[in-house]
């Protein structure tokens, strides 16, 4: 699904979501208040009420499929009831309430409701705030006063659905910090399992840790988390829906009012049926609709055909799911289209969320925006990527001095021609002059420092010797990790296709996307990546592994096959950053060192290897050796200091990628990914008596 780029002009809290068109974001939010506020029954009020009508008819007009089927009677959710449990929780002063919970998380889908109660901070006094971020959205409390023990019950609805997140971070944030607040500490917790545990109580307590201390706890914090009964999911969006053409505010919708709303679904069938339809829905016979009546009616619709068959907030396509019932994504749509929701919404990440004032001022002076997609102008000054682990967004953590460095660099005119001037020669002598420092015992004591900056990303529990035993920082830099780090999935299947490195991964089916959503060097192609050979990957499927300084760097076959000869191609040495790799003035791919190989596959076909070394990447080394089998997940190489990448190359409509990396990759946006993870399956069958290539006109062809 695409940002639409007209959203910038949605209101804060509609920002980010994918708009299907600004005039949702334009419309629904006046339109809902306008309709809660009393005023008295004027001809404007009137002029404006029928406006209203018809901008939400254009709205929906497109959104109805053409036939509409007879209503019957409700299911109930039978599928829903089963894996829910109420149970009776007590409270401190004596008195009880009751909270939905779940029998059984498996495949469930629906809303939870988080609500931070307080935290208990054991540092010191000062203002807070609290940020809970959840798949791509990233949602804040109110500041709380001045205290060691914030209170803010402020609460939010999650989406809870097969496949989808289920791990949330809640960060307590400090805010006597003008320019820049300060995450003093942090829990990520697992809201279904979460739902299904027993408790006596009406909330949990979970510590904060320190994200800059590993195991340090800073404080507790209390939420609680229940399930939203489905049924009161429907009543709610069908109070919202009632309340647009309740002109009298009784509650109830008189056939005059009732026909308007059928009006403005836009149903050519539905308005020839109104009647018919209001007799339906009027089950008691007082020839008007209440809430509960509407709300059975749009759910029998949903259940069977659907009434409504495309989000008008967001413009997501509803499928029809007896899992999920297209009701609670309506509801939540609309909870965030009116501010109906006790937490602020419109962040991406819980850093985001956290700046001051004084940050988005400089924002805004600097022309830099904070937002996925391409890395160049405005966009560059921050680097998101979706972790795949999480189902989250992170900030990738780079000094906003190199930031600046590079955008002068590589995103401009002038850098091009420092670039034609020598500035490709002097890149290389520091790149090399820093690969022979970072292998001096003296480099060792930068190490601490290193994994210090690093904390969060470097987990020293998977590596295979402790600090102390490496004597270099290339030693600590080329880490080796403890066996079963990194798991391989379908260890057992040779059709399926793994990750080759602990990474920022960028998936596209054929050259072409990838130029239209990621590589913007106007010298890009197969050719310039890979020689004459490049034929046989024509129009082929491309997979970008970018390792950033803080990975793991060496890198594994993401396929079993065979190895062929290596080729060695001289080149500079550009950084590989998502803002060098966005520009239109400099072609990384094509112009840098690298190393080409081709693994012959029983079920891919050929594949091509491509190791890219960066802006101070020593040397690329391989442990493997032309004619070696390999399984996939084995280890191929590493590279010394500094980011580097790897490019694979698959043969045309060899291989199916997963759904999720090509998804984000088209929004141009990275997936951070591990070792091992599956990539895709192969789409032929097995080729028994696959051949073996030569690249030995490979080194020729990129000579001449």
């Amino acid at each position: 699904m695409h940002t639409n780029h007209n959203s910038r002009w949605a209101p804060p809290h509609l920002r980010h979501y994918p708009l299907s068109s600004c005039i949702f974001s334009d419309i629904l939010s006046p339109l809902v208040s306008f309709f809660n506020i009393k005023r008295p029954e004027s001809d404007k009020y009137r002029r404006k009420k029928e406006w209203v009508t018809a901008a939400l008819k254009g709205c929906l007009k497109l959104l109805i499929p053409k036939e509409l089927p007879t209503p019957h009677s409700r299911s109930k959710h039978p599928h829903l009831r089963r894996i829910f449990r109420r149970v009776s929780v007590s409270r401190g002063n004596g008195s009880s309430s009751s909270a939905l919970k779940l029998v059984n998380a498996e495949n469930f889908a629906g809303i939870a409701l988080l609500t931070l109660i307080r935290a208990d901070m054991q540092q010191f006094k000062d203002k807070w705030i609290a940020c809970v971020s959840f798949g791509e959205q990233t949602f804040r409390t109110h500041i709380s006063d001045q205290t060691d023990n914030p209170v803010w019950n402020s609460e939010k609805k999650l989406l809870l659905e097969k496949n989808g997140p289920r791990l949330a971070r809640i960060s307590v944030i400090e805010t006597n910090r003008i320019s820049k607040n300060n995450i003093v500490g942090y829990c990520e917790i697992d809201l279904l399992e979460l739902l299904t545990q027993d408790s006596d109580s009406d909330f949990e307590v979970f510590e904060l840790v320190d994200p800059l201390a590993t195991g340090k706890v800073v404080g507790k914090i209390s939420l609680s988390c229940s399930v939203e009964d489905p049924i009161e999911t429907e009543k709610n969006f069908a109070r919202r829906i009632l309340s647009i053409v309740d002109y009298n505010e009784d509650g109830k919708l008189s056939f005059s009012e009732f026909s308007d709303l059928i009006k403005a679904f836009g149903n050519q069938v539905a308005d020839n049926k109104k009647e018919e339809l209001f007799k339906a829905a009027d089950k008691n016979g007082d020839d008007a609709v209440s809430m509960d009546e509407l709300a059975e009616l749009l759910a029998i619709q949903q259940e069977n055909e659907p009434l409504i068959n495309c989000c008008p907030v967001c413009g997501e396509i509803l499928e029809v799911s007896e899992k999920l019932n297209t009701l609670v994504h309506l509801s939540l749509c609309f909870d965030e289209g009116t501010g109906n929701q006790v937490m602020t919404g419109g962040f991406l990440t819980d850093k985001q969320a956290s700046y001051g004032w004084v940050f988005k001022l400089s924002e805004w002076a600097h022309f830099s925006s904070y937002d996925v997609g391409l890395n160049s102008g405005s966009s560059a000054s921050h680097i998101l990527v979706f972790d795949r682990k999480t189902k989250r967004l992170v900030e990738e953590v780079i000094d906003k001095k190199i930031v600046l460095s590079m955008r002068a660099i590589y995103q401009s005119k002038i850098g091009l021609r420092l670039m034609d001037q020598g500035a490709k020669e002097i890149l290389l002598s520091i790149s090399q002059k820093q690969g022979r420092e970072m292998s001096t015992t003296e480099s060792a004591r930068d190490i601490p420092k290193f994994v210090e900056f690093f904390k969060d990303q470097i987990n020293m529990a998977e590596v295979k010797h402790p600090l102390e035993h490496f004597k270099t920082f290339n030693e600590f830099f080329i880490r080796e990790l403890k066996p079963g780090a990194r798991p391989i999935a379908s260890m057992e299947r040779d059709d399926v296709a793994t990750c080759a490195a602990d990474c920022r991964l960028m998936a596209f089916k054929s050259v072409e996307d990838s130029q239209r959503f990621w590589i913007k060097g106007r010298k890009f192609s197969v050719q310039g990546l890979l020689g004459t050979y490049s034929s046989a990957f024509a129009d082929g499927t491309l997979v970008i592994f970018r390792l950033a300084p803080q990975d793991y760097h060496r890198f594994h076959s993401p396929v079993s096959g065979t190895i062929e000869k290596f080729v060695e191609i001289p080149g500079c040495l550009y950084t590989v950053n998502p803002i060098a790799v966005n520009s239109k003035y400099c072609n990384v791919f094509t112009e840098n060192k690298r190393e080409v190989s081709i693994i012959s596959t029983a079920h891919f076909g050929k594949v091509a290897f491509v190791a890219i070394g960066a802006t101070m990447v020593g040397s690329i080394t391989f442990s493997k050796k032309a004619g070696d089998h390999v399984k996939k997940g084995d280890e191929l190489g590493y590279f010394s200091f500094g980011g580097s990448t790897v490019i694979c190359v698959f043969e045309k409509d060899a291989i199916e990628i997963d759904e999720d990396l090509l998804a984000n990759s088209a929004r141009s946006l990275e997936t951070l990914v591990t070792v091992g993870m599956k990539l895709g399956a192969a789409t032929k069958k097995q080729d028994k008596n696959f051949g073996k290539c030569s690249l030995g006109i490979l080194a020729d062809a990129i000579e001449t």
